[in-house]
């Protein structure tokens, strides 16, 4: 082909799609280097770098009922009897947020003059979201590169796990963010080692940084503010229990998770302060050396994002080193190339014509790195999944062109430009129904909370549109101008 002919071809508005997409999706790709390696904007999932994957099962119960009292009535009565906070979902059915078997449900829904009819492990759907919400802001709050937060929700909508990712983070790390209900809580000691509870961390209104207290010293901790009313609360609870009158005998504790963070009688000064009026400004000391810096910076980042309305369980974990995610990585890559070579050379033997076999190895590599600009764009990670996804959609990019290529040379001629184009629109009519099928096919592991099947199916879905909208009437033209020379 001339160069004239080359500039007619580009000229086609569906040919400079392909080739405007192309050039964009380099963009979005961005391949360059730092620190002396090769990188890119595409994310990748755990399988393809390291990280940290935990899956955590919610710790209460989504249950139906029925009852010939005032509903009010019974779940107060139901709260009481469980110690349970409870969330109505709907006009029968409620989430108890805390863990209790069927046979312990039975019994105290007996007793508040009601009758469990329905019983799952989980929480409902609107509090898987609110979940999800906390999470992101403590794993945003740690920094971590590449974070996923996923819940599993059922077709009832129930979810009884949610799964979250971690890239560059270890398992310990993972566990102490985001394996546990992050629920702070103070506590002011009363007779012997009986404490009476003050205030939740919700009567927090800001968080500091962690620093050194005193400023100077090896010991860390992490100042915070009270509410107006969480320090009136703090305030009244301390004189009713004598925590500022026999600050000795009366310890202030706080507690993260069970588990004590801080215990000391309250300083001569602020004890005085609070006999005058409310005090907002508090500090959670957490230790010395680099242990009590840890444990403060896990401090603020619960006190910042606030505890999980429900408390969770590590139901799975995994790690996947560097060395093995490299590894990965490579098997990957070596993967698709011998898949596109062996693709080539089915083609070739197929036609055994250059002029056919490159534009269609071209044409569909091309469709390859628009979808993964697509793919960078919209911040899809890859994992083994979405590769296994990516050669699916190369193998099925090569059949729908042979597809063209075989309806357009009907008897191995190349017809006049009106044959031609109606053939073209046939074999994309074929193409067209083929994606459709395949795209309801995907769909529902698109949809569905299955983590680990979704990146296939959406990277599929993607491939299947990109090809049908651009590149399969792309290869109509450029291998119509090539064949008709």
């Amino acid at each position: 082909m001339t160069g004239k002919e080359w500039v007619a071809l580009l000229k086609n508005w569906q040919v400079a799609m392909l080739v405007i997409l192309l050039v964009l999706s380099v963009v979005f790709i961005y391949p360059h280097g730092e620190d002396g390696k090769f990188t890119t904007n595409l994310q990748y999932g755990l399988d393809l770098s390291d990280g940290t994957w935990l899956q955590m099962e919610f710790q209460a119960v989504v249950a139906g009922f029925e009852t010939d009292r005032p509903v009010v009535d019974f779940l107060s009565d139901l709260q009481k009897d469980l110690d349970a906070e409870i969330y109505r979902i709907d006009d029968q059915k409620i989430e108890i947020r805390k863990y209790f078997t069927r046979d312990e449900l039975e019994s105290a829904f007996a007793e508040s003059g009601g009758r469990l009819t329905t019983y799952e492990q989980g929480v409902s759907r609107e509090t898987a979201e609110q979940v999800k919400v906390i999470l992101e802001e403590k794993l945003n709050a740690l920094g971590t590169r590449d974070a996923k937060v996923n819940p599993l929700i059922g077709l009832s909508g129930v979810s009884t796990y949610v799964r979250v990712e971690l890239a560059g983070v270890g398992l310990a790390q993972a566990q102490e963010i985001v394996g546990k209900q992050g629920r702070f809580e103070i506590r002011i000691q009363t007779a012997g080692n009986e404490t009476e509870h003050v205030l939740y961390g919700d009567a927090i209104n800001t968080v500091g940084v962690p620093t050194q207290e005193p400023p100077g010293s090896n010991r860390w901790g992490v100042s915070f503010t009270l509410t107006e009313q969480g320090a009136v609360q703090f305030r009244d609870a301390a004189i009713l229990y004598g925590a500022t009158t026999d600050p000795a005998r009366h310890y202030l504790n706080m507690i993260l998770d069970g588990n004590v963070v801080y215990s000391a009688p309250l300083s001569p000064d602020l004890a005085a302060k609070l006999r005058v009026e409310p005090i907002r400004e508090l500090v959670a000391s957490t230790g010395a050396g680099q242990e009590g810096l840890d444990a403060a910076k896990n401090l603020e980042i619960h006190l910042r994002a606030g505890a999980l309305p429900v408390e969770v369980k590590v139901a799975g974990s995994g790690y996947v080193p560097a060395a093995l995610s490299d590894y990965f990585k490579t098997m990957a890559i070596v993967a698709f190339v011998v898949a596109t070579i062996a693709v080539g050379i089915v083609v070739f033997l197929r036609y055994r014509e250059p002029s056919i076999v490159l534009p269609m190895i071209g044409v569909n590599l091309s469709e390859i790195v628009i979808l993964l600009g697509v793919a960078s764009l919209i911040q899809q990670q890859l994992d083994l999944a979405a590769i296994a996804g990516l050669i699916a959609v190369l193998g099925t990019g090569i059949d729908q062109l042979v597809i063209i290529t075989d309806e357009v040379l009907h008897e191995g001629k190349v017809p006049s430009p009106n044959i031609y184009q109606k053939r073209l629109t046939r074999a994309i009519g074929i193409i067209m129904i083929s994606a459709v099928t395949v795209i309801i096919a995907m769909l529902p592991l698109a949809l569905m909370s299955l983590s680990t099947l979704r990146g296939f199916a959406i990277i599929t879905i993607l491939g299947v549109v990109i090809g049908v909208l651009v590149t399969r009437p792309a290869y109509g033209k450029i291998i119509m101008a090539i064949l008709s020379k």
